[in-house]
């Protein structure tokens, strides 16, 4: 069984994901990380040489490969925007958590972020139109949704409260 967590760019899933991954137990995988390892060029370099589309298909490929096997994965911003990313996962029994955060935080995390081709192509209210339309995507084709908490601590125990009650094979029988 896969986690899946998406949300904006910021909104704080690699830090959800190294919290949960431990005390779940899990491995966690970083799905831009894994692209970057994998395809040997950075996200800017993609989005560069082969475009933004290539890089969706790539996203497309890997969460085919990841709703597979068993871990928590930190999606990309635009990953689970995409409808059919969203029907695999289901296809596979994984579960996808929608981190709600603000814009306002999450423009301040990214704003000066040089791996990051979309911030650095785009003004902040172009970004918050995003951020807009992305949110509409991200509550459709999550799971669930959980506000994020002042810290990735108490993000992970909001998850884990969901997961307990709705989806408890992520929890050894006697922690259910």
């Amino acid at each position: 069984m896969t986690l899946f967590l998406c949300g904006f760019m910021g909104c704080g899933k690699s830090a959800l994901g190294r919290v949960l991954a431990e005390q779940l137990k899990m491995p966690l995988i970083d799905m831009d990380a894994e692209i970057v390892r994998q395809s040997g060029m950075t996200i800017p370099e993609i989005f560069e040489q082969k475009g933004e589309s290539y890089f969706r298909k790539l996203e497309s490929d890997m969460i085919r490969t990841l709703a597979q096997q068993t871990g928590i994965v930190s999606c990309g911003g635009g990953a689970m925007v995409n409808p059919v990313n969203a029907v695999t996962v289901e296809q596979y029994g994984g579960v996808i958590i929608y981190l709600q955060q603000s814009f306002a935080v999450c423009y301040e995390r990214i704003r000066n972020d040089k791996n990051r081709p979309i911030v650095q192509s785009h003004t902040k209210e172009e970004l918050q139109q995003l951020f807009e339309e992305r949110e509409r995507w991200y509550q459709v084709n999550a799971t669930y949704s959980v506000l994020a908490g002042d810290t990735p601590e108490e993000s992970a125990e909001r998850v884990k409260k969901i997961l307990k009650k709705w989806s408890p094979q992520f929890f050894p029988k006697e922690e259910a």
